[in-house]
């Protein structure tokens, strides 16, 4: 494993990150895995040298961060571990159990503290932006978690490029702690992020963690339609049909395809081998519920696409419009 440095900081990240919205409790989707079916992931990953978890407040109500937090402790070294979560959607139902309010913020942090048995969490991120707040705001209370020895570094998720801007802008003019991260869908059937997000982070030295790089399984394949799919993820998922499955998503699938069995390789490592080639990645975030998963997530760290192979796999792309970023 190579590790690499989050955007400009200093912190050093594995190329692979381990998405854990896949474990906490199967009440709140029945595709997650509970605590001990989750167990061998940590370990596994762990062992093939992943040193960075990505998880959120709101993924299995909280579940997920207790999940995260019991196994890192009893795998990992937690000076070289570097955990990140997320606050803005709502834990339950009622007033401020959501959004970007300094309120929440401030409660949020310390009840994912809690969760994940830590007393600091090495990556907060914002899960979206927070029309409702002033910037500022959020900003300052960020700017205080991170002074109260609570995060060490703040980052983003899936916005518009122009209020990624503004917020750094802002976190600049009033000397706040700035954004390292900005952690946007990106893979082979939506890469509109390659307009204005990519380049913006390039240009700014902010590290970009993609979340379903793999496009919610999609590309590896077997989903002529919805329900369709190795994994009872695939079969049960409600939102991937409203991110893809258009025709043009499904010709790109049968790139990848063809591009896979020439290699002798999976879907999976080629896919995630395209996203990588990428320079403005830093480290793909990738959901495992089968333990092979991981294998292929690793293995693709080894795979490099020729120019010919990448023009073939991008070649059936279809624009579309903005997807998920509220």
């Amino acid at each position: 494993m190579d590790y690499v440095r989050l955007g400009n900081t200093g912190l050093k990240v594995s190329q692979i990150c381990l998405g854990c919205m896949t474990y906490g409790s199967p009440q709140w989707r029945p595709w997650v895995l509970d605590a001990e079916a989750a167990k061998p992931f940590f370990r596994k990953a762990v062992e093939g040298g992943i040193n960075f978890f990505d998880t959120a407040d709101m993924y299995s109500l909280g579940q997920s961060e207790v999940v995260t937090g019991r196994w890192l402790k009893e795998f990992a070294r937690r000076e070289e571990t570097v955990i990140a979560t997320k606050v803005f959607f709502p834990h339950r139902a009622g007033p401020n159990t959501g959004g970007l309010s300094r309120k929440h913020i401030l409660d949020a942090i310390d009840r994912s503290l809690k969760n994940l048995g830590t007393d600091h969490v090495d990556l907060y991120q914002i899960h979206r932006f927070d029309p409702e707040t002033p910037i500022e705001e959020t900003l300052e209370a960020l700017h205080d978690v991170v002074k109260a020895g609570k995060a060490r570094y703040i980052g983003a998720s899936s916005m518009y490029a122009w209020q990624f801007a503004k917020m750094l802008s802002t976190s600049e003019r009033h000397g706040w702690t700035r954004f390292v991260s900005m952690q946007p869908q990106y893979n082979l059937v939506y890469r509109e992020e390659e307009r204005e997000m990519l380049p913006l982070c390039q240009s700014e030295g902010i590290g970009v963690i993609p979340w379903s790089p793999l496009a919610r399984g999609f590309l590896a394949g077997g989903r002529a339609k919805p329900g369709e799919g190795e994994t009872e993820r695939s079969r049960t998922d409600e939102f991937s049909p409203r991110l893809y499955y258009r025709d043009a998503d499904h010709a790109v699938v049968e790139a990848v395809s063809a591009v896979a069995a020439d290699r002798g390789v999976s879907n999976t490592q080629v896919a995630l081998a395209w996203v990588l080639r990428n320079s403005a990645i830093t480290a793909p975030i990738v959901g495992a519920s089968k333990l092979h998963h991981l294998d292929e997530a690793l293995a693709a760290l080894d795979l490099t696409l020729t120019d010919a192979e990448a023009k073939a796999l991008e070649a059936p792309y279809r624009p579309k419009p903005v997807l998920d970023h509220a």
